[in-house]
């Protein structure tokens, strides 16, 4: 008989590991139902389990989750914010933005003007959100499908393929994106409120990435969940083509970074600019999520991992930062802070 159980959820930083959670829960034959909660990291289940007790069921479906770097318990975790990170994080972060205003100053960059990002910024941001947590559960799905087709003894193909659909799809939707922007006429305005919901975007995963202030991850946007499991389901399929499949859907999946890029690949009002921009922000991506296609890397099983992150946070609060002052300077709300 199917009995409700509700646990606590470690490890959770955003809306991908609240589908991810669900996603591998539901994966199991004796559940009927999964629903995970970032509120408070919670998971309710109802399911089949005898007479197991719930200490038990707990240690049996982290199992399942941890190689995604999740466990379940009966008692909410007190997670400590480790400020020592900060002192190491602070100083590296500094001498990123300081390397970014001078790759500025050459041309090779640019995110001071967010109405007019170049195609090496997109590059970098991709970066940054290849080593972010929500990027992390695209890399957790990458490994997950790898086991699937691991099976078959066949392990590279699949891999390759997913890797070419993400590009293609990144490419050929940034410029759809573009072109659908095109048939809007953005009058400076409309430009200043692209810019700055990009800006606040950026803020609130920069805030979410120091793991310290949680109040934030109820800022989160979210992509409609309905489009996003669909998108995951895509990784459960043992299929010649799934992981071309799969790869064009990751363009779906619940990233703050992927969805500020979208916002404003949609400014550009063009389908080559889109294209470009969404296809560089891929780019900067596919160095870290190849290594997870063919290692066992993973950021968030390291020693360092909140000290990375509490870096990646504070490199994209400035990021954020740059843009939200400069929307409000190029509109004239404000004097011109910066002059790089």
């Amino acid at each position: 008989m199917n009995k409700k159980y509700k646990f606590h959820a470690h490890g959770m930083h955003c809306n991908a590991c609240v589908l991810m959670i669900e996603s591998e829960i539901l994966d199991l034959p004796n559940i009927s139902s999964a629903k995970s909660s970032l509120k408070d990291h919670s998971v309710e289940i109802f399911g089949e389990f005898g007479d197991k007790s719930d200490i038990i069921i707990a240690e049996e479906l982290s199992i399942v989750l941890s190689r995604h770097g999740y466990t379940l318990s009966l008692e909410k975790q007190i997670k400590e914010t480790k400020w020592s990170d900060f002192r190491i994080a602070l100083p590296i972060a500094i001498a990123f933005i300081a390397l970014f205003i001078i790759l500025q100053k050459i041309g090779i960059v640019n995110l001071i003007n967010s109405s007019n990002m170049g195609y090496g910024t997109a590059f970098i941001i991709g970066i940054i959100a290849s080593l972010s947590t929500c990027m992390a559960v695209v890399g957790g799905l990458v490994l997950s499908m790898s086991a699937t087709f691991a099976k078959d003894g066949d392990r590279v193909k699949p891999q390759i393929l997913f890797h070419i659909g993400r590009l293609l799809s990144f490419l050929i939707l940034g410029g759809v994106i573009g072109a659908i922007g095109s048939a809007f006429a953005l009058n400076s305005i409309m430009t200043f409120i692209l810019g700055f919901i990009i800006g606040i975007v950026m803020l609130i995963m920069g805030i979410n990435l120091l793991d310290t202030f949680h109040w934030a991850k109820k800022l989160q946007i979210r992509t409609p969940k309905f489009i996003s499991k669909h998108a995951l389901g895509m990784s459960r399929f043992n299929h010649t083509f799934t992981p071309f499949l799969f790869g064009i859907a990751t363009f779906f999946l619940p990233c703050g970074f992927t969805q500020s890029m979208q916002i404003y690949t949609l400014g550009t009002g063009n389908f080559i600019s889109g294209a470009l921009t969404m296809f560089a922000f891929v780019l900067g991506t596919l160095p870290v999520l190849a290594l997870l296609s063919f290692s066992s890397f993973s950021i968030n099983k390291s020693s360092k991992a909140g000290i990375f992150f509490k870096t990646a946070g504070l490199i994209v609060i400035a990021f954020a930062i740059f843009n939200l002052i400069n929307s409000m300077a190029a509109i004239g709300i404000i004097r011109p802070l910066f002059n790089f």
